[in-house]
């Protein structure tokens, strides 16, 4: 068997978590959901569920990752008591992971193909209309897509190839440092453009009217939802990561400060764009159109927009990046786990299988668009498969191991999660872990085909 990797700092491990939380969600639909369900009051009953629901799973992954040394691929071989059937579910997470970048990997495409043809000037002097039609004509053009596609999945494994340290971690604490980095610039610079207290009030000061209006269930559902998916929990995307750091420190805390950093990034990704759609009177609608057709034209009536146009399709791109580095990790350690094969096998092996296997998604946007699967093209039945099913069930899984004397157990559990120095693991609260918190995971699953079928 081969030498484990480590990480060779706790800033890595904690970067490259909060790498692989940080998406493109927490760019277009934290802030608009925000806005939409009432701003500020929305924000306090999203950090509550926050709290609540994806802090203690995270801590679960975690911890079997940290206790096994291994991926989800046979961290449940490991810990399972002798005869049980928990590591079934290390293929589900393997067959998550693989699904996820299936339809990924197009949308960071998109990302890195906008910040090229901001920096070159394509979009200055165009009307809205214009700006519009460049989105079409990027997703109806079959060639382009495919080849942004597999420039992201190349530069993804390319970096997973050097290894743990002089690859991941290396190269994800340089593109969340600057990530960081470009988003501060962009705040302060949202912040001095004209009519920006506007959309800072819209975004931020809570309005109790707009949670009547929706009705206080599917505020809490949505605020429920956004603090359980914006983690990427119970695929096992977190707890390769574990499997990477000492006993040094406990997990709670390294946990709360992975949640922190997604947190932050989502916050202030509202910043940026409420202020800018305010300042130039355009509506900061919901997915693909906010990104791709309404910054765009904010940026073209902004002095200096092919700059900072630029700087926000680089963030964009960093942060598509750094979920696609963190989740190739994992799949490539499961590889090497089940099979015991080479890093670079398993580099160059899933480089061709997910670039293979992102095809179906262009395609369903092109020759294929007439395809319907459960009322779902193919990207978004990919993503349903993720989102509504892999995710929530897999978190249960994560859920009853940790808890329940058919698993692991809650005894093993603690003495992992408060191993080292740092917050301890709330032991009180045993009971609603046990029985409580499975209910409200359970609820969420449900909760998904309801919307779907309503």
């Amino acid at each position: 068997m081969q030498q484990r990797e480590k990480f060779s700092s706790r800033l890595g491990f904690i970067f490259l978590s909060a790498g692989c939380a940080i998406g493109l969600g927490n760019v277009w639909r934290f802030p608009y959901i925000t806005g939409k369900y009432g701003g500020g009051a929305f924000v306090l009953i999203y950090l509550f569920f926050l709290i609540i629901l994806g802090l203690p799973i995270m801590v679960m992954e975690f911890s079997v990752g940290r206790a096994s040394q291994k991926s989800i691929g046979r961290s449940f071989h490991v810990l399972e008591p002798k005869g049980s059937k928990w590591h079934i579910h290390g293929y589900f997470g393997l067959a998550g992971n693989i699904l996820l970048m299936m339809f990924y990997t197009t949308v960071g495409g998109w990302m890195l193909a906008y910040f090229f043809k901001m920096a070159a000037g394509e979009f200055q002097g165009l009307a809205p209309d214009a700006i519009s039609n460049q989105f079409s004509a990027l997703t109806n053009n079959t060639q382009e897509m495919i080849l942004w596609m597999l420039i992201i999945v190349l530069l993804g494994f390319l970096v997973c190839s050097f290894g743990l340290q002089r690859g991941v971690e290396r190269i994800t604490k340089l593109m969340m440092a600057s990530l960081f980095l470009i988003m501060l610039v962009l705040a302060v610079r949202a912040f001095t453009l004209p009519n920006a207290a506007k959309g800072l009030s819209f975004y931020l000061l809570p309005d109790f009217d707009k949670i009547r209006e929706a009705g206080i269930a599917n505020v809490i559902f949505a605020a429920m939802g956004q603090a359980f998916f914006t983690l990427s929990i119970g695929i096992g995307s977190l707890a390769i990561f574990g499997s990477y750091i000492g006993k040094e420190h406990r997990l709670t805390g390294e946990a709360v400060n992975v949640a922190v950093l997604d947190t932050s990034v989502a916050l202030i990704a509202g910043l940026i764009i409420f202020p800018s759609c305010f300042a130039f009177g355009v509506n900061p609608g919901e997915g693909p159109g906010l990104i791709f057709v309404t910054l765009p034209n904010v940026f073209n009536s902004m002095p200096g927009g092919r700059l900072w146009g630029s700087l926000f399709f680089l963030f964009m791109s960093f942060a598509a990046l750094s979920t696609v580095i963190a989740v190739f990790q994992n799949i490539m350690s499961c590889f090497m786990d089940l099979w015991d094969w080479s890093l670079r096998k398993a580099a160059i092996v899933n480089a061709v299988l997910i670039s293979v296997l992102s095809l179906p998604c262009i395609l369903g946007m092109t020759v294929w668009k007439n395809i319907s699967i459960l009322g779902f093209d193919i990207q978004g039945f990919e993503d349903f498969l993720v989102s509504n099913n892999l995710l929530p069930l897999g978190s249960l899984v994560y859920l009853l191991f940790c808890v329940t004397r058919y698993g692991w157990g809650w005894d093993n559990f603690i003495k992992e999660a408060d191993s080292g120095a740092g917050i301890r693991f709330p032991r009180k609260l045993r009971y609603y872990f046990t029985f409580v918190l499975p209910v409200i995971v359970l609820f969420i699953f449900i909760q998904g085909y309801y919307s779907m079928l309503k």
